[in-house]
């Protein structure tokens, strides 16, 4: 029996990547990852947010007050900020899956984030280093923007954050993650709490950023404000050494694209080989192998044709890119088939842009008017679904997906693809909710009626903040469960494409919207810079039949992802012979 679970476990082990301690010593279960470890990572995750999110939100605030950009150029430079920050995460994951380590990676790219809050800070408490004082609204052409080495330096210091925190975004999940053996069904589940956790994290952050931070920023100075972000921010760094001696590293693997890039080459230069009816006999295996052929993008199986030109029984002679094993082909094949569920999350992020947006400007025009002294700000709206999460992750995580659990079977409840799923089809009644709140705000302006209170615009922020808990954590979790070996960190990295991307395809929608709709309307439904004048609920019901179209599409992908991974039927003989050797056993 301990012979058998012995072979079980390094038999499970193939597939799963070594990992090391902080000394570079194989690691150990005992002491060694686990919820010990990842709370270390989660303290990181919730500090960076909370850093990065006081600045993001309100940089606006700086670039226009103190900074005197025009609101044009001020909003620009804001989403540059906000698009370089998840771009940046590509290069974090390469660098990390590559060459650094995800632990390193954090580290050293902390510091550089960490240092740009200190200068940006700096900047805002020193007068020399910003244009002299004025008021934009009075003094109007006389307010001289920043120029020169004012510029410079807040250039340098904005962007010296968004390298920072682009390259620790990923990892933080990475490593978080990588603290729980896959291999280990009792870690299994505990790597579905992991991103549960994750996500609550990230929404404490967020609402203490959206909330207290924010009302240092605006009460005591933008230069306190940025002071307070360096300070979370190397509290965040702290707890990320405090847990090294904890932590289960994996190893970087070199250029993680290489290989990659091989398999097209070799699929390329063998494109004349013909595959036979029985293809596996074919296919060039190396040691320890544990891919499965599969029959999906059989034109890439091309690139592990064995040909009589090449000396099998000698390694050394096989060049890589004219011959590659069926693991790298399969892993190929793995990465181009998740790209239509990563697509389809784009749409989702394109509704999360109109909420940070056009439903802040809703809520700008209705009654914020707590009591006659206090008035709340209609940005902090946005904080409301962070309250509610607070309470409602721990409810799914604790209670929802062990009844699930017993009866999928599945460590997570659900499925990482249904959890997706369920995110994509709720994310729908955000836009509805939107629609109908607008339309009732423009009757209400028609008839004379100010009194509609801001906090009608709370249920499209709740039920979108419900949609981003199924859809951004599924997400997380289904690319980082792909048996990608040594991609995970790139892998994290590619689901914050999908933030730029959806704000992206938001501008683009607004200026197709404008144009088409300016052929019956002057301006078209959002041309008029007034929304008493705009049609914002008409806009709001496309994206809800947008976001509706792009659900049951993603219902297709989903299935198609399951169907096309199928294992050929050699694969599935093998794996039965296995599994009747250790039933035997």
């Amino acid at each position: 029996m301990d012979s058998r679970r012995h072979d079980q476990r390094k038999l499970d082990n193939a597939s799963e990547e070594l990992t090391v301690d902080w000394r570079g010593k194989p690691s150990t279960y005992e002491k060694h990852g686990g919820t010990r470890a990842a709370v270390f990572v989660l303290g990181v995750q919730m500090f960076e947010i909370m850093a990065i999110a006081a600045v993001g939100n309100n940089l606006i605030t700086y670039v226009t007050s103190e900074m005197h950009f025009s609101l044009a150029k001020a909003a620009n430079i804001v989403t540059n900020f906000i698009g370089t920050v998840f771009i940046l995460s590509l290069f974090g994951g390469y660098l990390s899956d590559s060459y650094l380590g995800c632990f390193w990676t954090m580290l050293i790219f902390g510091f550089i984030e960490l240092s740009g809050f200190i200068l940006l800070s700096v900047q805002a408490h020193l007068p020399q280093l910003k244009p002299p004082q004025c008021n934009m609204l009075t003094d109007g052409d006389r307010c001289m923007e920043a120029k020169g080495i004012e510029s410079l330096i807040f250039f340098v210091a904005l962007y010296l954050v968004a390298l920072g925190s682009g390259c620790v975004k990923p990892n933080m999940l990475a490593h978080g993650a990588d603290q729980f053996s896959r291999s280990d069904s009792k870690q299994s589940k505990k790597l579905s709490t992991y991103f549960n956790a994750a996500y609550f994290a990230f929404s404490v952050g967020e609402l203490i950023a959206l909330t207290l931070v924010v009302w240092i920023q605006t009460h005591s100075g933008m230069d306190i404000g940025f002071g307070v972000s360096a300070i979370v921010m190397a509290m965040g760094l702290i707890s990320l050494v405090s847990g090294t001696v904890f932590y289960r590293n994996k190893p970087p693997r070199g250029s993680v694209l290489t290989p990659i890039a091989q398999v097209f080459v070799a699929a390329f230069f063998n494109r004349s080989q013909v595959t036979q009816s029985n293809p596996d006999q074919m296919l060039h295996e190396s040691q320890n192998e544990h891919f499965c052929h599969t029959d999906r993008f059989r034109f890439l199986d091309k690139a592990c044709i064995k040909t009589q030109e090449v000396n099998m029984n000698n390694a050394k002679e096989i060049n890589p890119w004219r011959l590659c094993t069926v693991n790298q082909v399969e892993q190929v094949k793995i990465l181009i088939s998740v790209i239509p569920i990563f697509a389809c999350t784009i749409v989702f992020n394109t509704i999360l842009a109109q909420l940070q947006t056009f439903s802040v400007s809703q809520g700008s025009v209705m009654n914020n008017e707590i009591t006659k002294s206090f008035h709340i700000p209609p940005a902090s709206m946005q904080a409301i679904p962070y309250i509610m999460l607070i309470f409602v992750v721990p409810f799914y995580d604790y209670f929802f997906v062990p009844f699930a659990r017993k009866i999928t079977g599945h460590d997570s409840g659900i499925t990482p693809l249904q959890r997706i799923g369920v995110g994509l089809f709720v994310a729908t009644f955000s836009m509805v909710s939107a629609a109908i709140t607008e339309k009732r705000r423009k009757d209400a302006f028609v008839n004379n009626d100010q009194t509609l209170s801001i906090f009608w615009i709370t249920p499209q922020f709740i039920i979108f903040g419900l949609s981003e808990m199924f859809t951004a954590v599924g997400l997380i979790e289904f690319f980082y469960k792909q048996d990608l070996k040594g991609m995970q960190s790139l892998l994290t990295a590619i689901t914050y494409c999908s933030y730029s991307f959806g704000f992206y395809l938001s501008s683009v929608l607004v200026s197709l919207v404008n144009k088409v709709t300016s052929r019956s309307s002057d301006g078209g439904w959002l041309g008029d810079n007034d929304l008493n004048k705009d049609r914002l609920d008409l806009f709001y019901w496309v994206l809800a039949g947008v976001s509706l179209i792009n659900f049951l599409n993603y219902l297709y992908w989903a299935r198609w992802y399951n169907s096309s991974g199928k294992r050929s039927s050699s694969c599935k003989l093998h794996l039965h012979s296995i599994e009747e050797g250790f039933a035997n056993a």
